[in-house]
């Protein structure tokens, strides 16, 4: 079964600050970073319970890793109901937390 994927306006600022960051530094990198995440976002509508627990309270809230050179990113994302995942937010690994 292939989930429907939604995103919240958290994620989408989230992945303009991170493309942002990364823009500036090298495009090149900036795009396989994005293609990256874009190849886990496609894993997630087949797979959304593979990924680790975020909460021990809710079991459907979950976080994806992305590796990504040395380090990665990570997505929160919810599975809502029998047929969809809605992306929370996304942040870098070396950062703190979600904001």
């Amino acid at each position: 079964m292939t989930f429907e994927l939604k995103y919240t306006q958290t994620f989408y600022e989230d992945l303009d600050r991170l493309s942002d960051f990364l823009i500036d530094r090298d495009p090149d990198l900036a795009e396989r970073a994005i293609s990256g995440i874009q190849k886990a976002l496609m894993i997630l509508q087949d797979f959304p319970l593979m990924a680790r627990r975020a909460s021990v309270d809710d079991p459907l809230l979950r976080e994806l890793v992305v590796p990504f050179g040395s380090a990665g990113y990570v997505i929160l994302f919810k599975v809502t109901d029998e047929a969809t995942v809605v992306a929370l937010a996304i942040r870098h690994q070396r950062e703190e937390d979600y904001h």
